[in-house]
């Protein structure tokens, strides 16, 4: 494969990373790649830092897995150069390409979309409370472990950011649909009734904006095991006997735990006093992440355009 040119600017970013890693201590390194470079002689250059490429270009995923380089392949979808960092970076992290606590050189594009000429130097958080994929392989459940992932990420986000400054709690409940609407009924009209199933896919980050606002209302999210969200404001009908959960547990959590005894499903309950998120499975809570301090920290922020030349 033809490997695209590394820029002077580029060269000039690599050589400060390195400098970075010597002065003030780097564990990685991650590009936010639009271009098939060199990533052998990349990491080879960055001597003893790990190397993680991310990219939604098949082009650049080839080449990434030609040289042996750490690959996030990303979703090709039209989002900002923040937000597609911290989805490379969580993706990392959750991966266990990178590991919290780290502190990661991040080189990217701002001025124009194929030229890298960004850097920033991000603080992963000690306190970065995020499930890894072995995590969640230890659960039994049907559920593929990527909707699992996209559904407990974008609860860990509800829990943190909470809506317009002010905390939230929601449900949301991955398993087969059929019967979760069965054992459920509609509280509010479903916003999310009418459209194609595309336009419905927990990773289509319009759909993640939209369930963010609406967990603001009572009632729980359907998610089916491929990923498109079925319902919202739903009532869960199963019933609570049998149970014992941790005293201090509301409602939310009650129906969660019930609808998976009663059903072979996954429920995630969002806790709205403390953002705690809890996975239960057959009626009890198999896992919990305790709310991020942030998403991550921007110690440093460089950036300058790129020459005329």
């Amino acid at each position: 494969m033809k490997r695209a040119e590394i820029s002077e600017l580029f060269r000039s970013l690599l050589k400060s990373t390195r400098r970075y890693g010597d002065d003030i201590g780097i564990d990685a390194v991650l590009i936010l790649a639009e271009k098939p470079y060199d990533f052998a002689e990349i990491r080879k250059s960055l001597r003893k830092l790990r190397l993680v490429v991310a990219s939604d270009k098949p082009d650049v995923q080839l080449a990434a897995r030609e040289d042996e380089v750490d690959l996030v392949p990303l979703l090709h979808e039209p989002q900002t150069r923040h937000i597609q960092l911290s989805q490379s970076l969580l993706e990392a992290i959750a991966d266990e390409l990178l590991q919290t606590g780290d502190r990661v050189v991040a080189l990217y594009s701002v001025f124009e979309r194929e030229v890298i000429d960004s850097l920033s130097i991000i603080n992963l958080s000690a306190h970065l409370a995020k499930l890894t994929s072995r995590d969640l392989q230890r659960l039994e459940t049907q559920v593929p472990l990527e909707t699992l992932r996209s559904a407990v990420d974008l609860a860990v986000e509800i829990g943190r950011e909470g809506r317009e400054g002010k905390p939230v709690g929601t449900l949301i409940v991955v398993g087969p649909h059929r019967k979760l609407l069965e054992k459920s009924h509609e509280q509010v009209f479903d916003p999310f009734k009418g459209y194609n199933r595309k336009e419905r896919h927990i990773r289509n980050p319009r759909v993640r904006e939209s369930m963010k606002e609406i967990a603001q209302i009572d009632g729980a999210f359907i998610v089916s095991t491929d990923g498109v969200v079925e319902a919202a404001g739903r009532i869960l009908d199963a019933p609570a006997e049998g149970l014992t959960l941790t005293a201090g547990l509301g409602s939310r959590h009650w129906a969660a735990a019930a609808i998976t005894k009663a059903v072979n499903c996954v429920a995630i309950a969002v806790s709205e006093s403390t953002g705690t998120v809890r996975i239960f499975e057959n009626g009890v809570v198999v896992l919990r992440v305790e709310p991020m301090d942030s998403a991550m920290k921007f110690e440093d922020f460089e950036t300058e355009p790129p020459t005329a030349d």
